[in-house]
This record gives C-alpha cells, sequence and structure tokens, in this order.
C-alpha cells in the first residue's frame, strides 16, 4: 500500500465554463507558496490516479441550473474513506453566492443541498461566487441564465462578463486547508 505523501496534496474539480479550474490553479499557488507539492486534475481523470498517494485531497465543484455535475457525487462516494482518512475538503462555485446572505455552506442553498445528499462531511467546505459570461454561452445557456437571473434580480446584459469571485477569501480557504492537522 502506498503511504500518503503528507505535503502532497491532491485538487481535483468540474467545471462548467472553467472557472472552477481558475479558482483551483489559484489554490494550487497558495499552497505552493506553503511549499506543498499539488497536482491539480479533472475528477473524470482522478481515478486513474493512485489517490492513496496524496496526503490531502480537495474537491471543488460548479453549479449549472442548481446542481452539482453528477461525476462529483459518484467520485465522493466511490472515494469517500480515502477521503475520510485524511484532512480531505470541499468547495462549490456558484452565482448565486455573490449575496453576503448565500456565500458560505451553511447558507448556500446548492452547496446545503449537495452536502445532505452525500454521506461524507468534508472537514472544511467553503463556497464562492463564480463568473458570469454572457458571451461565451450558446444561444440557450445565455437565454436560461438571463431568465434566472431576472428571477433572482440579478445582472441581464447579455454583453456582461462579470467575475464575482473573492480572490482573497480563496486565498484565505488555501492557507486554512493547509493548516488541517491529520
Amino acid at each position: 500500500m502506498t503511504e500518503p505523501a503528507a505535503e502532497h496534496i491532491l485538487i481535483a474539480y468540474a467545471t462548467t465554463d472553467g472557472h472552477t479550474q481558475r479558482i483551483c490553479e489559484r489554490l494550487k499557488q497558495v499552497m505552493e507558496g506553503l511549499g506543498r507539492q499539488v497536482t491539480v486534475v479533472l475528477l473524470s481523470d482522478a481515478s486513474a490516479l493512485d489517490l492513496r498517494g496524496f496526503g490531502r485531497v480537495l474537491i471543488g465543484a460548479s453549479i449549472r441550473y442548481g446542481h452539482h455535475q453528477p461525476i462529483v457525487a459518484e467520485f465522493i462516494n466511490q472515494h469517500q474513506a480515502l477521503l475520510e482518512s485524511r484532512p480531505s475538503a470541499f468547495f462549490s462555485v456558484n452565482i448565486v453566492a455573490r449575496k453576503p446572505n448565500k456565500n458560505t455552506p451553511e447558507t448556500n442553498p446548492y452547496c446545503r443541498k449537495f452536502l445532505k445528499s452525500i454521506s461524507w462531511q468534508p472537514r472544511l467546505k467553503a463556497v464562492f461566487a463564480g463568473k458570469l459570461d454572457y458571451p461565451s454561452y450558446g444561444f440557450v445557456d445565455r437565454q436560461m441564465i438571463r431568465l434566472i437571473m431576472l428571477i433572482n434580480k440579478g445582472p441581464t446584459d447579455p454583453k456582461a462578463v462579470l467575475e464575482f469571485t473573492d480572490w482573497a477569501r480563496v486565498e484565505a480557504f488555501g492557507r486554512e486547508f493547509c493548516a488541517l492537522t491529520a
């Protein structure tokens, strides 16, 4: 059996439009700055790795139309014993988190619903506001997201590109994750 390298961190993520990957890359910079070795990989590729070789595991996932991609729960369920055997954490990325009263795991409806749907309870969790990039969406997604934003009193300009991510919070989360004890 491979002994986990305490300082080797796996960041596995699922993204729809790429912003979650950007958050993972920022987390990697923070963690490497603290002397950790970090591997960032799509969740769809993570199971091909020898996960026992990682001393810590961080899972990040974006929301689209109110749900995380199915692969997120599938990965967690498949590797729950490993996740529970070492410091592990989860973060969700969604536009609703742009609102101050919906930007924590306890107040964000999507994160709460997801965490209730799985049996793994991460030791550390976070919610980050994402990015709204209307020009990059296909016609149907652009119209659906505009409708959702209209209902929720959000931005609806089809030319808008708005990043809501609080990068200082992302960096603080990376430091906090590295500080978790075994």
